[in-house]
């Protein structure tokens, strides 16, 4: 890829993340990126391509951050690293974290089962700590995460680590 696809991306990326996809215009994104509007379309052929390269990039990303989860072995460390995923992302990856929470909210762009992987593993651990409920305690140890993520993204979760401390301590971590 190009610097100037990357420009490109990079530009999209954060103005689909704060402004929204649909309010945001391929003109809007090339003035951004210092480039022209007809190079976006050349590259890219319009904003669905653009769309479609990040969330091509982000599936990758996701795998690359759950992975480790997965290929954990020890149920209690699967756990402390589920719990801290939302609380170790970095600022500069906000732009990135929020355009996913809001493509869920899209329809076309939707993809629930991307993070089943997490889930049948965090199912797997409860039922190897003998959890009464384990599918049940995955999802919902997983909808907190997704919640605090939510919130971090958004600026409105001050006690970052006294959430993280309280939930390591629910489940006796």
């Amino acid at each position: 890829m190009t610097d100037k696809q990357e420009k490109i991306l990079q530009a999209a990326l954060e103005l689909f993340s704060n402004e929204g996809y649909n309010a945001t215009s391929t003109s809007k994104i090339g003035k951004k990126a210092g480039v022209s509007e007809g190079l976006i379309f050349r590259h890219f052929t319009n904003k669905k391509g653009l769309l479609d390269a990040i969330i091509k990039d982000a599936e990758s990303r996701i795998a690359d951050v759950i992975m480790p989860i997965i290929t954990e072995t020890d149920p209690k460390t699967v756990l402390k690293k589920a719990i801290e995923l939302p609380f170790s992302v970095k600022e500069s990856e906000f732009d990135f974290w929020r355009l996913q929470f809001k493509l869920k909210w899209e329809v076309a762009y939707n993809n629930p089962q991307k993070m089943q992987p997490l889930i049948d593993k965090l199912a797997g651990v409860f039922e190897a700590l003998q959890y009464e409920n384990p599918n049940l305690e995955a999802i919902l140890l997983n909808q907190i995460i997704e919640s605090i993520s939510s919130e971090i993204l958004k600026g409105n979760l001050k006690q970052q680590q006294d959430y993280k401390s309280f939930l390591l301590h629910k489940y006796k971590l």
